[in-house]
């Protein structure tokens, strides 16, 4: 008896160990079969993302010369190699105001792939209003493709384009001369050396500078000419050549913030180009500037919709911040993983005033003047201090004075800046020396004024009239 129930508690095992091993193979051969169906497009992009080079472009100009038609074109040109997505013009301008205006009022980000190349492509905004919108994109730029209409050339936001595309520090530019299909070859060489002169009076050197003429709308329109795909692919071969900027990839981590956004079910996105360092997912990470400073981890890091596990500077990227409210995390914040950046609203700085003649000021600049202060991707209402013993700066001259923001920021010495008074950009700077945080309160810039207290539904100064009565 004894032996009998040992051979049926082991014939049980023996059946229990066969269902177990064929779960484990049914099981390997499903998960065997999805990954070859669902990864296999992801490990084909990042084993290929990982050869390619890497650089950030974009598109500036004025209004209405073809920014955005020349993006969604390129995209078209080079949707055939099963990399690049094809954007269709209002697929790029998103906004239900962009579509109904039918211009670019926020920067957009698409990419595409060159033969060795993988680029990020940044779709300023070129109306004057949307100025700030302009900067943040053209901030993130290795090379910035200035676009000009043959049909009109040089405008005002030209101008000021290539201005403020000095300040922020793009040393490489690409022209585009757009519409050429409309105008005869005496135009054409008339914008051209407009352009040129134009380039020239703001430091870069117009004959190391490729210009080149096409129609973006021929390309859209699969039109046979020599003025469409043949453009785009001199306009792609141009930016192949253009020096790949070295990265600090191992230095401390640094994500500027350009804009927050919230995906249903799983929280706040922080989206912008990584500047130094590199991330990993689930890295503690910590949100820094305007007065805030909170500890979180990166859940999830995409680059153009595609999950990655790390992310190395130069990319532009998506960050699932945990736990953080979309009004919490706002443009001009950072993301850093250390103590490596700190906050003040206090700093000393080398400014030059602009003359009329270069867009700027008629009169001469006084203390405690305040405006809008534009720096890397933010901007925030700033006064300017005068030593002491300046009384005024007059356009075209130099100083060192101290600046108050309105709230502390992210700084560091050596960051350049520029502030503008309405439409015209009034001085220039850059930072020499990072000072503690401001005592000095301005009621109506960093301080408000108490509000009156109520009592009994009436406020306390109309309670002090009456008893004067």
């Amino acid at each position: 008896m004894l032996i009998f129930r040992k051979l049926q508690y082991l014939n049980k095992a023996i059946i229990t160990q066969r269902k177990l091993l064929d779960n484990i193979i049914t099981f390997s051969s499903s998960f065997a079969q999805c990954s070859k169906k669902i990864s296999s497009s992801s490990i084909r992009y990042m084993s290929d993302n990982a050869k390619l080079e890497h650089l950030n472009v974009g598109t500036i100009g004025h209004i209405d010369h073809g920014k955005t038609m020349l993006t969604s074109a390129i995209t078209k040109v080079f949707s055939g190699n099963g990399k690049t997505k094809f954007m269709k013009y209002d697929e790029i301008d998103r906004a239900e105001e962009e579509r109904a205006r039918g211009i670019t009022i926020n920067a957009c980000h698409v990419d595409y792939y060159s033969s060795g190349r993988h680029y990020a492509h940044t779709d300023c905004p070129g109306h004057i209003d949307y100025i700030k919108n302009m900067i943040t994109g053209a901030a993130q730029m290795d090379v910035a493709v200035l676009v000009v209409a043959a049909s009109e050339g040089v405008m005002p936001q030209t101008t000021e384009h290539i201005l403020l595309a000095k300040q922020i520090g793009i040393k490489n530019i690409i022209v585009y001369l757009n519409k050429v299909d409309i105008v005869d070859e005496d135009t054409l060489e008339l914008v051209e050396l407009e352009v040129r002169e134009l380039l020239d009076n703001f430091g870069y050197d117009s004959e190391a500078i490729p210009i080149i003429p096409g129609s973006a709308l021929d390309v859209l329109n699969e039109k046979d000419s020599e003025w469409g795909t043949k453009s785009i692919m001199k306009l792609i071969d141009a930016l192949d050549r253009c020096k790949i900027p070295t990265r600090d990839t191992k230095g401390p981590f640094r994500l500027p913030i350009e804009k927050a956004v919230t995906v249903p079910g799983r929280g706040t996105v922080a989206i912008g180009t990584i500047s130094k360092g590199n991330l990993k997912k689930s890295q503690e990470v910590r949100l820094m500037g305007r007065g805030v400073d909170i500890k979180t981890i990166a859940s999830d890091i995409q680059v153009f919709h595609q999950s990655v596990s790390k992310a190395t500077a130069g990319e532009n990227v998506g960050v699932l911040l945990r736990g953080l409210r979309k009004d919490i995390v706002q443009r001009g914040m950072f993301l850093s993983q250390d103590d490596s950046l700190s906050q003040t609203d206090t700093f000393e700085a080398q400014i030059y005033v602009q003359t009329k003649e270069e867009g700027g000021r008629k009169v001469p600049l006084m203390n405690n003047y305040v405006n809008q202060i534009y720096m890397e991707n933010w901007d925030i209402a700033c006064m300017v201090k005068l030593a002491e013993n300046v009384p005024m700066i007059m356009p075209g001259d130099t100083a060192l004075c101290k600046m108050i923001l309105r709230l502390p920021m992210v700084l560091e010495p050596g960051q350049r800046f520029f502030i503008r008074e309405g439409t015209i950009t009034a001085l220039t700077g850059i930072i020499s020396k990072i000072l503690p945080k401001s005592e000095e309160k301005y009621a109506g810039f960093n301080y408000l004024r108490p509000k009156a207290m109520k009592i009994e539904g009436k406020s306390a100064a109309a309670s002090r009239r009456r008893r004067k009565k």
